[in-house]
């Protein structure tokens, strides 16, 4: 289906979310993030109109352990970004039941603040069982958020762990949020984050400035051990207070110095061409798994093949085999 196969309802969709309109562009995140076949194909076409309107703006990828003040760095840093005249959004991504599938999806109401400005839009997106942190919509509901105007697209993951790493493959710039008493442990297991983070903040400084200091110089000896992820940039390490508003204007300059030092070299471009196609076999793979569990042969035997493994009559490679070769015919 075709931008220009546009059903009516969908192009003032789009013409909304250009004009800029929050309540159009929610709208169209709840399209995308729908799993009816119909809303899937509508969702394509509007983001294939959608598209020569993104590409502008400046994607922050942000992760750090639950305490550590995602949403209230996220609070100061977009009220910060507003009084500079710029449009923000927020795309926040919360953990969902694996028992009952909900998510609380509170982060709208713990930034309070930013969420009253009319130049903020915050969308608050479960995890639905995605890993890496970000919900499986998130690519789409960003390039919404870039054709609807705002100037910075902010993705806050779930921040659960080692697997927060996936929204470093859709963002310009990852930033890791840590706390300074957390102790060398939590930095150890965080070493694949580290290798990705592209600026590493040491929030609540303010509780005990001289540990924030001896935990940034440790940080900083660290990142030097690490391979660069680039060249042309080295991974700063500072120290803020978002409750207080303190280092918020030194971590907006550190990033536009990220955009100017990564554009001037010819990365920043590189980086999202290399992120589009990622997005496109990320696709396909879930694609097919989709198609796969949808196949008629397949259902018909997946019964059959569960019960055998549960039971240990078969192993869980020859049952896979099974299933896939199931599949064959189609290939």
């Amino acid at each position: 289906m075709q931008a220009a196969g546009l059903l009516p309802e969908d192009r003032e969709l789009v013409d909304g979310v250009i004009a800029g309109q929050r309540r159009a562009l929610a709208k169209v995140i709840t399209l995308i993030e729908s799993t009816r076949h119909d809303h899937q194909a509508r969702a394509a076409a509007v983001l294939d109109a959608l598209l020569p309107h993104t590409g502008r703006a400046l994607r922050i990828g942000l992760t750090g352990v639950p305490g550590v003040g995602k949403s209230t760095f996220i609070e100061a840093f977009g009220l910060h970004l507003i009084a500079q005249g710029l449009k923000v959004a927020v795309l926040a991504i919360d953990p969902s039941s694996s028992r009952s599938g909900g998510s609380i999806l509170g982060d709208k109401t713990r930034m309070e603040r930013l969420a009253q400005q009319e130049a903020a839009f915050i969308r608050p997106s479960p995890s639905s069982g995605t890993l890496g942190g970000v919900a499986e919509k998130t690519r789409e509901a960003l390039l919404a958020c870039e054709a609807a105007g705002f100037d910075v697209v902010i993705v806050e993951t779930v921040g659960v762990g080692q697997s927060e790493t996936v929204v470093a493959g859709m963002t310009d710039v990852f930033v890791l949020l840590q706390l300074p008493n957390a102790g060398d442990d939590l930095q150890a297991i965080k070493k694949g984050i580290m290798e990705l983070a592209d600026l590493v903040i040491y929030n609540k400084a303010d509780l005990d400035a001289a540990a924030a200091e001896r935990a940034c110089l440790q940080m900083r000896s660290a990142l030097a051990l690490l391979h660069a992820s680039s060249p042309h940039w080295r991974p700063p390490v500072m120290p803020t207070s978002a409750l207080h508003g303190q280092g918020i204007d030194k971590v907006w300059q550190t990033l536009l110095d990220y955009r100017a030092a990564m554009t001037a070299c010819g990365e920043f471009a590189e980086k999202r061409r290399h992120q589009a196609l990622d997005w496109m076999w990320s696709l396909i793979d879930a694609g097919l798994r989709h198609r796969f569990r949808e196949h008629p042969a397949v259902q018909a035997t997946l019964p059959d093949i569960t019960q055998a493994v549960t039971a240990g009559v078969v192993s869980p490679t020859a049952g896979a085999h099974r299933l896939l070769n199931l599949m064959n015919r189609y290939f």
